[in-house]
């Protein structure tokens, strides 16, 4: 099965910057997560990291990893050690945003990393500043937990370490409880990546995603991970099929109809395992849709939010055109985190055309004809 691939990216003008947050307690496996992202997404990726106790190590790890010219990485990778970003975002996060935000016509995306001791809400909110808000859009906010150690009854796997994290920042003035911190992290999320998958069988993986699921909003999933390996679609978000011909390009521009092997079933084979790993895999699915027809908005952004929950929907990408609106609704989500606003990119149709809705969706159960039957009750009676 092919999962379709990242759009390219639009002109500074004429785009938002997509930014994608990922947050997680000390030792999770975030940084194993930026890792792959980093050198298999082919996207040109910016990364601010905030992991203060442990300064320089996160940082390190990823500037080894050659995931960009060595002349770049001034301009790619930051690095914030000078408390919790929560609690510092007018002196620390909106300054670093905006030496970023210079060189955007240079980047695809930005990744924050935030320290595990981190509230995400509060560097959520802060997208909404002036300075920022036209320039950028939240893509998601990721959540990395340590399944092994939730299977042994545990948030955190190395409490001592984490302390240590936690007494390296005086300045820290929100929850202390780490029970707290860690429901505080989980609702915020659009998305939850159980790291350490493989050390799980698969009655111990059922039990901590359902031990999850009660802490998470409504739509949000919580997915295995093995070695951070998750499909960079996940993390940074769909292309969309091109009206004309139906078929879908790669950030190059080069046809991407051939199968990537997305299914995540190859072996381990570097690896001595004698039991089956099923459980730690996600059989994804991926379909277009492409509705003739006018629709109304607030009805298709409440359907579809229904859907995201009904279907586990992890993340769509589209857009609609609509009669009397001289731009496209461009539609993002991740999760239950849906994002429409109007704007053209370059490549994208007209919108003195035919009225429609088209869509890229990346799911667990999709079920096209349930999908276009919901999807239809959004459609006014007068079609064009």
């Amino acid at each position: 099965m092919a999962i379709p691939t990242a759009v390219p990216p639009a002109p500074l003008a004429s785009r938002r910057l997509p930014v994608t947050v990922v947050t997680g307690f000390l030792g999770a496996g975030k940084t194993t997560l930026l890792r792959q992202l980093l050198l298999h997404s082919g996207q040109r990726l910016a990364v601010l990291v905030n992991e203060f106790g442990e300064v320089g190590i996160d940082g390190a790890l990823l500037r080894s990893c050659g995931f960009c010219p060595e002349d770049e990485l001034e301009g790619r990778l930051v690095e914030l050690a000078n408390g919790c970003l929560c609690c510092t975002v007018q002196d620390e996060f909106l300054p670093t945003m905006q030496i970023l935000l210079a060189k955007a016509d240079h980047l695809d995306g930005i990744v924050v990393e935030t320290s595990g001791l981190a509230l995400p809400e509060p560097l959520v909110q802060a997208f909404q500043w002036p300075e920022i808000r036209t320039r950028t859009r939240v893509n998601g906010v990721v959540a990395v937990v340590d399944g092994e150690a939730l299977a042994q009854g545990s948030v955190v796997g190395d409490p001592a370490a984490l302390e240590r994290q936690r007494s390296a920042d005086p300045s820290l003035d929100h929850l202390s409880d780490l029970e707290d911190l860690f429901r505080d992290q989980l609702a915020a999320a659009d998305l939850v990546l159980m790291s350490r998958a493989d050390r799980l069988d698969g009655p111990q993986s059922e039990a901590v995603q359902q031990q999850l699921a009660p802490l998470c909003r409504p739509g949000v999933q919580v997915l295995p991970m093995v070695r951070g390996e998750v499909p960079a679609e996940l993390m940074l978000g769909l292309e969309r099929v091109e009206p004309a011909s139906g078929h879908r390009s790669d950030q190059q521009g080069h046809p991407a109809d051939h199968d990537h092997d997305h299914d995540h079933d190859h072996d381990h084979s570097d690896e001595a395992h004698d039991h089956d790993h099923d459980h730690s895999h996600v059989p994804m699915q991926s379909l277009a849709l492409q509705l003739p027809g006018n629709f109304e908005r607030q009805a298709l952004e409440r359907l579809l939010i229904e859907q995201i929950v009904e279907q586990g929907i992890l993340r769509l990408k589209g857009w609609l055109r609509q009669s009397g609106k001289p731009r496209p609704l461009q539609i993002q989500a991740v999760g239950p985190r849906l994002d429409c606003w109007y704007d053209r990119h370059p490549g994208e149709p007209k919108a003195e055309g035919s009225p429609g809705l088209e869509l890229v969706v990346l799911g667990l159960h999709l079920d096209r004809g349930r999908l276009e039957k919901a999807l239809g009750g959004a459609a006014l009676s007068t079609r064009a």
